[in-house]
Parts: C-alpha cells; sequence; structure tokens
C-alpha cells in the first residue's frame, strides 16, 4: 500500500500518558456522530484497516473526514477564538515519560498566537489540551519580543535525537528551537527572514522541515513554506540544508500561484513515494479551497502539476476549505490531521484513508 512517509508511525509499545488535570476534548466515535448528525453528511465510517485504500494523484491514499480534534472554544487557552497549522509526532521510542502517544502542537494565530500542545494515544483522537499552554509564546528574551508566534513545525530529528520546532513571528520570520521531551523548548535561531529572498518579498512563513536527501546540493533537509512577494500572491518556496540550522534558499516559487489558477496558496507538506517527492498545499480561489499536490522528483527538478489530493467537504466542519495537511500512519493506516473551516474560525480535524 502506497502512503505518505512521515515520522508518525511508533515504533515500540506506546508509554500510559500521564495524570490528566485538563478536560478531554471532543470524544472519538461520539465527537463524529455530533459532527455528522450537525451537517456534515458526506463523511462516512472509515474503512476496515485491511482494505487497499483508494488512490488519489500521485498513488496516495483518498481521505475522509473522520472527527474532529481540536476546538478552539474548548480549549483553556483560546485567547483569539481560533486555532490553525497542526502538527502531529509520535512520541514512542522518542521522548521519555510522554504524556502520550502522539503530540499534536497547534496555534492561534493573531495576536498573542501562541505555540500549543495536545497529547493523545490515538490519532482519532481524544486529544487532552497541555495545561501549560502556550509552551512558547510571542515574548522570549533575549532573542525576540513580537506581536505573535504561530505555526508550529516539530521535526524529530534522528541525528541529535531532538524535537525540533519551526514557527514564525512576525510572518517574515521563521525561527527554529529545539527539545529533549517536546515541551521545554530551547531557542537555537532565525532560519528563515525575508531578506533571503528577492527584494520586494513581505512575508516567508508557514514553514515545515523534512529529512530528504539532496547530495547534489549537499544537502539532508529540505523545507517548503508560504512566500508573499509585491504582487501580494502567496506561493510555494523552497529551502535545503545539511544539517537543518543553516540554509540556502531559491530566489524562485517552487509553485507559483499562477501555475494552478489560485489567488494564493500556502499550508506546504513533503510527501515521498517510490523515490519521488512530492508537495502539498492549500489553494485559495476566492472562497474556500481544496488541498493539491505537485510532484518534484527526487531531486525538485519536476513540476507536474497532478490536481487535487484532498476535496474539501461543502458541509461542517470544512465547509469548503481544507488546509496545512500534517501526514502520516498510525498501525499501517494513513491519516491526514488538517485544518477544517474558515481560516480564522476553523477547528483541526482527522481524515482516514478510503
Amino acid at each position: 500500500m502506497n502512503e505518505p512517509q512521515d515520522d508518525l508511525t511508533a515504533r515500540h509499545r506506546p508509554t500510559p500518558p500521564a495524570g490528566v488535570s485538563r478536560r478531554l476534548l471532543l470524544r472519538g466515535a461520539a465527537a463524529t456522530g455530533a459532527v455528522l448528525a450537525a451537517g456534515a453528511g458526506s463523511a462516512a465510517a472509515a474503512p476496515a484497516t485491511s482494505a487497499a485504500p483508494a488512490a488519489a494523484p500521485g498513488g496516495f491514499p483518498e481521505y475522509r473526514y473522520l472527527t474532529t480534534l481540536l476546538t478552539p472554544a474548548q480549549l483553556d487557552y483560546d485567547p483569539t477564538g481560533e486555532i490553525i497549522f497542526p502538527c502531529v509526532r509520535g512520541t514512542a521510542g522518542r521522548l521519555r515519560d510522554a504524556l502520550g502517544r502522539y503530540y499534536l502542537y497547534y496555534a492561534p494565530h493573531d495576536a498573542p498566537g501562541g505555540i500549543c500542545l495536545a497529547h493523545g494515544d490515538s490519532l482519532e483522537g481524544p486529544f487532552t489540551e497541555y495545561p501549560g499552554n502556550p509552551i512558547v509564546s510571542r515574548d522570549w528574551e533575549p532573542h525576540y519580543s513580537v506581536s505573535h508566534v504561530s505555526s508550529p513545525h516539530v521535526m524529530w530529528n534522528e541525528d541529535v535525537d531532538e524535537m525540533w520546532l519551526y514557527f514564525h513571528g512576525e510572518n517574515g520570520t521563521t525561527r527554529l528551537a529545539r527539545s529533549t521531551d517536546g515541551i521545554d523548548f530551547t531557542y537555537d535561531r532565525v532560519v528563515l527572514d525575508t531578506s533571503m529572498l528577492p527584494p520586494g518579498t513581505t512575508e516567508t512563513s508557514y514553514a515545515r522541515v523534512f529529512r530528504h536527501d539532496l547530495p547534489e546540493r549537499d544537502a539532508r533537509y529540505v523545507m517548503v513554506f508560504m512566500v508573499n512577494d509585491q504582487s501580494d500572491h502567496r506561493d510555494i518556496g523552497w529551502g535545503w540544508s545539511p544539517d537543518g540550522r543553516e540554509w540556502s534558499f531559491a530566489q524562485d516559487p517552487l509553485v507559483s500561484h499562477a501555475d494552478v489558477g489560485a489567488v494564493n496558496i500556502g499550508g506546504p507538506h513533503l510527501l515521498t513515494r517510490d523515490g519521488s517527492a512530492f508537495v502539498v498545499y492549500n489553494t485559495d480561489r476566492g472562497s474556500g479551497g481544496d488541498i493539491l499536490i505537485t510532484e518534484l522528483g527526487r531531486d525538485f527538478s519536476r513540476r507536474d502539476h497532478l490536481g487535487v489530493l484532498h476535496h474539501s467537504m461543502e458541509g461542517a466542519p470544512d465547509n469548503g476549505r481544507s488546509a496545512s495537511p500534517s501526514f502520516g500512519t498510525e498501525n499501517g493506516v494513513p491519516y491526514m490531521v488538517y485544518e477544517a473551516g474558515d481560516r480564522l474560525g476553523g477547528v483541526i480535524a482527522v481524515a482516514r484513508a478510503v
């Protein structure tokens, strides 16, 4: 079965979660039934794991909404009534005394933002809010003081056995922090800002970083991110690095909004299959949007625009918009965790391969 390659799958028996002091969020199947009753009639029960997944472009699975994992109104840390940009990572075999088998990172976008954490033992939920949120705030002296921090992407760096957190604040600056437990982070450095791209660039944010060898560039890591230039249309940019800290960046977009007939594109994520790399990203056509996919080849020399990887549902919770996907597998079953709904009024949802 062809699946997105990511680092979710637990390699050892999961550590039981520690005692929980905060309320559980939406509860698995019960939450699914409630959401369906509210109007998500196009969703259906997920298939048995023995069934072969349906094929989307590039040979990847087709995903179908399963349940809602996080809703702003149910969170104790909810400064703005909105959350975006989920990133889920497996902890088993990596972090000692982890709170759960999976850590789900997310953030409000509007000021003050704040990098947040929830934990759970299944990608299907439930997830429990970490009581110390935000784990990274907009003020981190002496390193920075900004209006907001957001868009957390956490990569398990097997070279140093650490969780590496990439996040933005302000929108023109992407930063790196590092942790051995996935909760307490040490500030490292700025890894990307607008000065590293052509003059007139106003935003470089929503970055995700992946282990991907590009020997011809002496690189072991690849970054994909959203870039906004003087045209005020958002495109996908990219860069490469030998160590995840020092970066070089292409001066032209990896994928331009015009290439795919969109107003803006963003929320990129890298997938690999059969030796080839693919970038997936959400599109804004003026009212909502879907998740598209472009094949890049092993060395990022191709630009084959393959179409829609995931169609958003018209009903809740998508309401015509799916965005910022994070992929992985649990027990061999592919999942996609994503933003569902209006950009600053949605929820964090999970879809499962069908």
